[in-house]
């Protein structure tokens, strides 16, 4: 009874992967999904600089990407419109501020300092040489901005051979 049992559910898997490899309808066969051409991927819709979710209409979409050594240039992009890229050409060493290039960060004076404070930065007194800073910020802002971020150099944890691998600011 038991051996009986064992050939009939052999039986009844068999017969299940074997429809479902080959299906009665040629379009459903899993082998047919297998070998054909893939289908259609999903459309993602995305929209301003790239964002996964559509911006009130009094807000303004941004994204910063800090770079990563001489390798990967930042990129600034604000409602839409690429700021700064390397494709655009107009980034480079050091600290690039919208559209212009500053000094790097260990040269910045105090008032160079307290001036980002002022705006909203935590992290401004703290940068160091070949730290990595992206920052979003408005003049009279009473509290830190939400929008910081600063990886700090290390040897032990760079990924690029000295320099600091860099983040993204929702």
């Amino acid at each position: 009874p038991l051996r009986v049992l064992c050939v009939a559910a052999a039986a009844a898997l068999t017969w299940l992967l074997v429809t479902g490899l080959t299906g009665t309808d040629t379009r459903t066969s899993a082998l047919d999904r297998l070998m054909g051409p893939p289908g259609p991927r999903p459309f993602r819709p995305r929209f301003r600089c790239g964002l996964p979710r559509p911006c009130p209409r009094s807000s303004l979409a941004f994204r910063l990407v800090s770079g990563a050594a001489n390798v990967i240039g930042p990129r600034i992009c604000l409602d839409g419109r690429m700021l700064m890229s390397s494709g655009l050409n107009n980034v480079g060493r050091g600290l690039n501020i919208a559209l212009v290039n500053a000094p790097p960060p260990h040269r910045l004076t105090e008032e160079t300092r307290r001036l980002f404070v002022d705006l909203g930065s935590a992290a401004a007194p703290d940068l160091g040489f070949r730290d990595s800073w992206v920052f979003v910020g408005a003049k009279g802002v009473q509290d830190k901005s939400p929008f910081e971020q600063h990886v700090r150099n290390s040897r032990s944890s760079n990924k690029y051979e000295g320099w600091p691998e860099a983040g993204l600011v929702p």
